[in-house]
């Protein structure tokens, strides 16, 4: 039986869901699911068919007109009853709603996101001339509060780093644990602060991603694009040593590739990458929440410090748009305009060579 690669199993994984959600879903999306398939990843789709489910989920609990539909019977004559103040209705559903005993919640990150979502939906059904109007297009998009980066300083670094080789700080039973997998844990943060690569990106390392000869990893971007993330002396001294404990560790069947292993002998995955970082980091700041998302925010934001290189940072941490990573960084050059102000004097008094007096 031939053995997936990370993305193959996350991509199967995806597609039996969309799969499983589109049975909720009205029988005429499958025909824009099918569309979605040449030019959306199926994390994308995955998303766009939970983000629909609770369109219709909304429509069926708040819009006398679907009250009493099956969602599988509801037709293209039916959405285009819809009017912009039923989006706009439905923006304000997604702020707090319960669904099969579960409360939901929304920010307006999330409330942008599900309205980009239908926003595409509609959009497909114009386009093919199948609806006359796309009435999500005349509704404004909720504005997202600008926030502020949250980082490792250099000395929280250090000591992060520290706290994963020594283990000081940690719990008895933690210490436990610890013993088993802190060269794993090291390698792994260290190549999350010395890349800035993404979680997704860092559980998908297989062994043969790791090229040692050029400090080079070869990771799946955002969208499935194959890209070479270099790293420096630092991140190999950690990759070095895992891989010595790596080679004589025995996986389970269809995680043999795979580069971090858990102590399941599976691929590690992302919640649990997620939960050790915030073990450790916890014990560095109480104040910052941090998690491998605030590891990569550290590499960018020294990153750009050192170069101020936007092209460079953007690049480097594989955004598709330079427009993106101004936005998250942009901030840093206010504050160099900051200091440039307060470096100038205007009213300062100077005193004469010689004399004490100020003139």
């Amino acid at each position: 039986m031939q053995t997936l690669s990370y993305k193959e199993q996350t991509d199967r994984h995806n597609i039996e869901k969309i799969r499983e959600l589109q049975k909720k879903l009205p029988r005429f999306t499958a025909e824009y699911f099918r569309a979605l398939e040449i030019r959306k990843s199926t994390n994308t789709r995955k998303n766009y068919a939970y983000d629909l489910g609770t369109f219709f989920f909304f429509l069926q609990e708040r819009n006398s007109h679907f009250k009493n539909k099956e969602v599988a019977d509801i037709t293209l004559e039916d959405i285009q009853q819809i009017q912009p103040v039923d989006i706009e209705e439905y923006l304000s559903f997604l702020e707090y709603y319960e669904r099969d005993g579960v409360l939901y919640r929304n920010r307006e990150e999330g409330k942008a996101r599900k309205l980009s979502s239908l926003n595409n939906f509609y959009n497909y059904y114009l386009k093919k001339e199948l609806i006359s109007y796309n009435p999500v297009a005349l509704v404004d998009v909720p504005k997202i509060k600008e926030k502020n980066i949250i980082r490792l300083e250099p000395n929280e670094v250090v000591e992060l780093l520290d706290i994963v080789e020594s283990g000081e700080k940690l719990t008895k039973k933690q210490m436990e644990s610890h013993e088993k997998t802190k060269i794993r844990d090291a390698a792994l943060i260290t190549l999350l602060l010395g890349t800035g690569i993404r979680v997704s990106e860092c559980v998908g390392l297989d062994l043969d991603d790791v090229d040692f000869d050029n400090g080079a990893i070869r990771v799946i971007r955002k969208g499935g694009n194959e890209d070479l993330v270099y790293f420096g002396e630092e991140v190999e001294n950690a990759l070095l040593a895992y891989y010595e404990v790596r080679k004589n560790l025995l996986p389970a069947a269809g995680h043999e590739q795979a580069l971090f292993i858990s102590l399941k002998d599976t691929r590690l995955s992302a919640r649990s990458v997620e939960r050790l970082v915030k073990k450790y980091a916890s014990l560095v700041t109480t104040v910052k929440k941090i998690t491998p998302h605030k590891l990569r925010s550290t590499f960018g934001t020294t990153l750009y410090e050192e170069t101020q290189d936007i092209y460079l940072v953007a690049d480097t941490l594989g955004h598709k748009n330079v427009d993106t990573t101004r936005k998250h960084y942009a901030a840093m050059n206010d504050n160099r305009k900051r200091q440039a102000s307060r470096a100038v004097r205007l009213r300062e008094t100077l005193e004469k060579p010689g004399d004490s007096r100020r003139e």
